[in-house]
């Protein structure tokens, strides 16, 4: 029997959890027999994130904003083309699920932050052009948005680095920019039918395993 490829997409803020959920939902879907293929952008390990790695580490300019949303879309979606070229085509060819931690969709939130709501609909329409047809990219089977509040996701994320600022990026240290980010998401989200996963409640993270179930609910 010919296996069907299935792409889900784990997407969310820094600090949002998408790295330990990514990991639960793999273990889960191949506890069910499923062929699964976990992977993550950027790929840091790859020279294909180079421009991603200067942009990040402010050799462009400290502000997110210096670059703009168009350019640093770019510099995200070729790591992206590498990966898929180089590393993941085959497994989605073979049929195997692909579960991602963070996507095309990255782009959606991250660079449309930068755009006045009036030019969000054609950027949109500019990015799905570039990335599904133009570089023949994977389109998403499913897309979960992982939602915290900003206050949670500031405090996992100094938790992380163990309170040394210096280590964030140039999205992770600019609030401002991350606040912009979470509405430039759920507007991304709408557009796009993603599902919206709430990972905290009143200043507070959902546990874990609740979190994990209701993915799968989803999946």
């Amino acid at each position: 029997m010919l296996r069907v490829s299935r792409l889900i997409v784990l997407e969310g803020l820094d600090g949002s959890g998408k790295a330990t959920q990514t990991r639960h939902i793999c273990r889960a879907l191949e506890e069910r027999g499923e062929a699964v293929r976990k992977i993550s952008f950027p790929d840091y390990e790859s020279p294909s994130s180079s421009l991603i790695k200067m942009y990040l580490g402010g050799e462009f300019g400290a502000d997110p904003r210096a670059v703009n949303p168009y350019q640093a879309s770019v510099f995200y979606a070729v790591d992206r083309v590498a990966s898929y070229l180089k590393d993941w085509k085959k497994d989605y060819d073979a049929g195997r699920t692909i579960l991602t931690d963070r996507y095309t969709t990255s782009n959606a939130i991250y660079q449309l932050s930068k755009l006045e709501e009036g030019r969000r609909e054609e950027y949109l329409r500019w990015l799905e052009e570039l990335e599904y047809k133009k570089l023949a990219l994977p389109k998403p089977d499913v897309v979960l948005y992982l939602d915290v509040e900003p206050e949670v996701s500031q405090q996992l994320l100094s938790k992380r680095y163990s309170g040394d600022q210096a280590k964030k990026d140039i999205h992770e240290r600019d609030l401002s920019f991350l606040l912009t980010c979470r509405e430039a998401a759920l507007y991304a989200a709408r557009h796009g039918n993603w599902i919206v996963v709430r990972c905290s409640h009143e200043g507070k993270m959902n546990s874990e395993d609740s979190i994990t179930r209701e993915i799968l609910s989803h999946i």
